[in-house]
């Protein structure tokens, strides 16, 4: 007798396994490109804006205060 599937519980493992694989790489690539970078592998965000944003106290996706361009 053949078994009944679960297709919820299927799609559920398949969709864990994908994560723990997209992890992995994640952190392989963190590994790769050494200890600062790893940081904004994880969402650090801050480290990533430019330089000339950070002195304004901007961030790389806000906009401008009016006036400045």
């Amino acid at each position: 007798m053949a078994r009944r599937p679960n297709y919820s519980f299927e799609r559920a493992q398949r969709d864990r396994a994908k994560a723990a694989k997209r992890e992995a790489k994640r952190t392989a690539r963190a590994a790769r490109r050494g200890g600062e970078r790893a940081d904004d592998a994880e969402g650090g965000g801050e480290a990533s804006a430019s330089p000339e944003l950070a002195e304004r106290g901007a961030t790389a996706g806000s906009t401008p205060p009016d006036g400045v361009r």
